[in-house]
């Protein structure tokens, strides 16, 4: 899988390669050169996956701007009113929680941030099925391709059936692997407990974000290489994004439907997440646990979700049930240490005795800050010091 798209990014490389040498064409100044649309275009989609409802509704409300009213109803959805205007206010309330919410105490501004997480799921989602396919065939429209190959010395061509088949799809996988890598900062951003962290994070993606617009204006070569550089990057890192993604998706979901509640373990086999990386397979990698004939702790997983199903036995060794304050843990017992082997969903909360019994496990143990409040509680009591002798 990894690389077949390798193949296509080299493509969208060679294409970008292929509009510079059309721009060195000395009759055409860079932003009017056969081709600079199609360098734009890489420029503003990379820039719309970093913030999908920013970049879909600020796209609109400038095609909107530059529309005769004659022709505004003709428009696409993401470019009428009733789209871009509660947008861009949204973006605007979250701009003001971003500014403001430093000074906030992290229990309150968390679940703002969480609200934002899935709008930016949302959003980012709709605009890989709906956004991304409009652009890439309104630039074949436009004929940008055909008048690039012809100032070069190819022949006119009718190149429908090729962006049909292959750039549109390479534009969408594109698209949506920096869109995995931006819902990723807003997972860590949640996951964060402290707001210095979360206004780092956020910086990271703003930045990214002025970068490609700021060489996208400069010049749309320059433009459209630092988009294909943060292409590259966020297909490089789209396992760690889509596991990370998914665990955020789940955590979110768990918590803020009261799921703990109406969740049951069941008996056998129970979905979580790997704690940490073991024997090849990554850490956050989603699965059923169970235990085989032998014993053995089993997860067994599909990678990507879809692909054909796996198994990993977890090390041998002595197993426990670790509670913390918001969600628990399985942790491995080495001595006086515990290891995290897997990372239990929000569900779990409530659950952790049933747990111990399904896998025969040691205990259920207080980690985390759980583990020091108790730790604390037994010194100021004198019970630790009378454990100790």
């Amino acid at each position: 899988m990894k690389k077949s798209f390798s193949v296509l990014i080299a493509l969208c490389l060679c294409l970008s390669v292929l509009t510079a040498r059309a721009e060195n064409k000395p009759a055409s100044p860079a932003g009017n050169a056969p081709g600079a649309q199609i360098a734009q275009q890489i420029s503003l989609l990379t820039g719309v996956a970093i913030t999908p409802l920013l970049g879909t509704s600020g796209f609109g409300l400038y095609k909107w701007w530059q529309t005769p009213a004659a022709n505004r109803a003709n428009l696409p959805w993401f470019a009428q009113p009733w789209f871009f205007i509660p947008a861009l206010l949204l973006v605007a309330v979250c701009f003001i929680k971003d500014t403001a919410g430093s000074a906030l105490p992290t229990a309150v501004k968390k679940p703002f941030d969480i609200a934002e997480a899935v709008e930016n799921k949302i959003s980012g989602l709709v605009a890989t099925g709906a956004f991304v396919p409009f652009m890439m065939m309104m630039v074949k429209d436009s004929g940008a391709p055909e008048a690039m190959l012809s100032s070069m010395g190819f022949a006119a061509a009718d190149l429908s059936g090729f962006y049909n088949a292959l750039m549109v799809p390479v534009a969408m996988v594109a698209f949506f692997v920096v869109f995995l890598a931006s819902n990723a900062l807003n997972v860590l951003i949640i996951l964060s407990p402290f707001t210095t962290v979360d206004a780092a994070l956020k910086g990271v993606r703003l930045a990214l974000l002025g970068t490609v617009a700021a060489s996208a204006l400069a010049n749309p070569w320059i433009g459209a290489a630092w988009a294909l550089i943060i292409i590259l990057f966020s297909y490089l890192i789209a396992g760690w994004s889509f596991r990370l993604s998914h665990y955020g998706f789940a955590y979110v979901w768990d918590f803020f439907t009261f799921r703990s509640s109406r969740f049951t373990p069941d008996k056998v086999a129970n979905k979580m997440f790997l704690g940490s990386k073991t024997n090849k397979v990554p850490a956050r990698t989603y699965g059923k646990l169970s235990r085989d004939e032998k014993g053995n702790l089993v997860l067994t997983y599909r990678p990507w979700l879809f692909l054909a199903a796996r198994t990993l036995v977890l090390p041998a060794g002595q197993y426990a049930v670790g509670k913390g304050l918001i969600n628990s843990e399985i942790v491995k017992v080495e001595g006086e240490e515990t290891r995290t082997a897997m990372l239990l969903p929000p569900r779990y909360r409530s659950h952790e005795e049933q747990l111990v019994g399904i896998y025969s496990l040691a205990d259920v143990r207080p980690i985390g800050l759980r583990a020091a409040m108790k730790w604390l509680k037994q010194f100021f009591s004198g019970k630790e010091q009378a454990a100790a002798a």
